[in-house]
């Protein structure tokens, strides 16, 4: 039997300081240049060196305000601030790449859904079928209050948003334009059919739209769907919507516990439980041996700052964990920001050194630490021991972390059979669902809106 295919994504943001903070300081570190299409050309070229499936970028809107109250740590320490727009750098790397996926973050609280869609669709025929849209709500009240908002909306109530939202992308990206409309016949002078083309009405209790889709249809015509609520309210959502979940592990059985979840949630909207890719974010420090990447790991540590990452993940919580002693158990408060990211304080074992001591390397995520070798029995176990179908693929020091890891860590997956050693052809959807084609396949909630 063949081995399960290891899928890959390279994690960024448009901006310096991502999720392992203050490494930016690194003398090999070049996440200053992160405002050169220079910096975004290069990566993408390494990366489908490395046959990554994707480059997933992350985004915010707003700022992280709630530890301290204030933004100092995070602009000392550019902790996602300053941040560009992320759709804008899909055109330069799709120029320099031919199979590289781009996976957009656009939070759609703030977005007209009638303009996104344009420029989704726009992106989708420059990369010729290689964009995928990260879905998110937004939780920052920084964000709510930059936007006109008082507050953030109520969190499952933005899923309520959510849902209509993408009712109203799907009735652009798929009902809109018929798959034959466009006739770009000269003789005829008729381009497009004006009765295979369809105006969109909507009317509903967040949006109403009436008017033609902007754009011809698309190779994908609905980007591939991202998403990464793990909340009761957020799986519900994925179930009907996402193609690709994005979680967050610490331990490989509550990671098993929360890729059956995600599963669950696909088989009760009506689709297959492999209908869903899972992916989760990792660290990974590798070296030609155990020893050099352990000396790698120490080096990188004293470049990293603790605190900022602790600044980072009182923004996710809601929690201003500054007010806190350095052994004073913190309490749990619920919130409207992201509940996974509260669930593990529940327990009130949780202090600011505790916290301090996670955050040692600037992020909290999971880091493998070894030779080529055991890297790579690392990624395998997490595949099997979880169900995992991949994973997103942090930078510690960029390009480092993902240069180390194309050239030590690729080779030996392929050599066990866990790693593509070519692209597929097709869109980004063919290439995660090969038995697929480019468009959503008809079980998928958004197939119903076509003609």
């Amino acid at each position: 039997m063949a081995k399960k295919k290891i899928l890959l994504n390279a994690f960024n943001m448009n901006c310096i300081g991502h999720i392992n903070h203050g490494l930016w300081t690194h003398p090999r570190d070049n996440s200053t240049q992160y405002k050169t299409l220079e910096y975004w050309t290069e990566l993408a070229k390494l990366l489908e060196r490395g046959l990554f499936d994707g480059l997933f970028i992350a985004d915010i809107v707003g700022v992280y305000d709630v530890y301290q109250h204030s933004v100092d740590v995070p602009l000392k320490e550019s902790i996602q601030l300053p941040v560009n727009d992320p759709l804008l750098l899909v055109s330069a790397m799709a120029a320099v790449t031919k199979n590289l996926g781009f996976g957009l973050t656009a939070n759609l609280t703030y977005e007209a859904p009638y303009l996104f869609a344009r420029r989704m669709s726009t992106l989708d025929h420059l990369s010729r079928g290689r964009v995928g849209w990260n879905i998110v709500t937004g939780y920052l009240d920084s964000a709510a209050r930059a936007m006109g908002l008082n507050e953030q909306i109520e969190h499952d109530r933005r899923y309520d948003q959510a849902d209509e939202y993408l009712q109203v992308l799907y009735k652009l990206w798929e009902g809109s334009w018929e798959d034959d409309a466009v006739l770009n016949d000269p003789q005829q002078r008729i381009y497009a059919q004006p009765d295979k083309v369809h105006k969109v009405r909507h009317k509903g209790e967040f949006y109403q739209v009436e008017g033609y889709h902007l754009c011809e249809p698309s190779p994908q015509r609905t980007p591939v769907l991202f998403q990464a609520g793990s909340s009761e309210r957020g799986l519900q959502f994925a179930g009907s919507h996402a193609e690709c979940v994005f979680i967050s592990g610490q331990n490989k059985p509550s990671t098993r516990e929360q890729v059956d979840k995600v599963r669950a949630s696909a088989v009760a909207a009506g689709r297959n439980p492999d209908d869903i890719k899972v992916f989760m974010g990792i660290n990974v420090i590798v070296g030609a041996t155990e020893a050099e990447a352990r000396a790698k790991h120490a080096e990188y540590r004293e470049f990293a700052s603790a605190e900022a990452g602790v600044a980072h993940f009182a923004a996710s919580t809601g929690i201003d964990f500054s007010e806190y002693e350095l052994d004073e158990p913190i309490q749990y408060v619920k919130s409207n920001a992201i509940q996974s990211a509260t669930k593990n304080l529940k327990n009130n074992d949780w202090t600011r050194q505790k916290l301090l001591d996670q955050h040692a390397l600037g992020g909290r995520y999971i880091t493998l630490i070894g030779s080529p070798e055991q890297v790579a029995d690392e990624l395998e176990s997490w595949i099997a021991e979880t169900g995992l179908d991949g994973f997103n693929l942090t930078r510690i020091v960029t390009p480092e972390s993902y240069a180390d890891f194309i050239d030590l860590v690729i080779p030996e997956l392929q050599r066990r059979g866990s790693y593509k050693t070519a692209y597929d052809n097709g869109s980004l959807r063919e290439k995660l669902f090969p038995e697929g084609g480019a468009r959503l396949p008809e079980r998928h909630v958004g197939a119903s809106y076509r003609r």
